[in-house]
């Protein structure tokens, strides 16, 4: 019965926050095409308000862990669901994501990731792919921001395995910034698929930067295992064993 119950409220919510959506994104619409700083406001309030419901709606507790940087840096990210997107943009001041380029088709969503200065990708063309990102990256920071990627390319559900991308390493050594780890549990309470939201207290954890300047493959083996090791802590605080 408590089961049948929480399924009932979790699907009030996606059905709200989607709906919610929308009404954002008509009522600012006309302040985003003016200026960049309305879609950037839009998409804070709607994070807040995401937050906020995701607590009182379906139990569901946002917490953020670590130092923010507020600085141009280049962020790289444990991806399990919507709600670690959220928790992460509503955190950082000015947050630019790397993204399939199949969302800029998506109504409202599109609109506003392009006004952020978001990067899409054609994921099924690899090596085109990463030289346009890169070179698409190079324009965006001609205006401060912070630059998420998500290095797995992906959400991966908690206990998933799936590899690190070299783009993230690309992007680290084109960018000649440092590099903020972020773990998360997030996929233990919002799955990255399916109705179902479970209550508890989901996070997501800045972890210490990497310095410029760090050959590639040192590089990834210093994010992937910053990222998997703490995310697995995390999620086995949450009681979910990720082995």
């Amino acid at each position: 019965m408590a089961n049948a119950i929480q399924w009932l409220r979790s699907l009030v919510f996606v059905v709200v926050i989607y709906a919610w959506m929308a009404i954002l994104g008509i009522l600012f619409f006309p302040y985003a095409l003016l200026t960049k700083r309305g879609a950037l406001s839009a998409c804070k309030l709607y994070a807040r308000s995401v937050i906020w419901m995701a607590g009182w709606m379906v139990g569901i507790k946002g917490e953020v862990r670590g130092i923010v940087p507020k600085d141009e840096v280049m962020i790289a990210a444990k991806h399990q669901s919507f709600f670690d997107i959220l928790l992460i943009f509503n955190a950082i001041p000015h947050g630019k994501f790397i993204m399939k380029r199949e969302l800029l088709w998506t109504p409202v969503i599109g609109l506003y990731a392009k006004r952020l200065g978001c990067i899409p990708v054609d994921r099924g063309r690899k090596g085109t792919a990463i030289a346009k990102m890169v070179k698409d990256v190079a324009t965006e920071f001609s205006e401060p921001g912070q630059l998420v990627i998500y290095p797995q390319g992906t959400r991966v559900a908690p206990g998933a395995k799936k590899p690190y991308k070299v783009g993230s390493a690309i992007l680290y050594d084109g960018l000649g910034m440092p590099c903020v780890p972020v773990a998360a549990n997030v996929g233990v309470f919002w799955p990255r698929t399916g109705i179902m939201r479970k209550p508890g207290r989901a996070v997501v954890e800045f972890l210490d930067p990497i310095a410029p300047g760090v050959p590639r493959s040192d590089f990834m083996a210093q994010l992937e295992q910053a990222i998997e090791s703490q995310s697995n802590l995390l999620m086995k605080e949450a009681g979910f064993d990720p082995s």
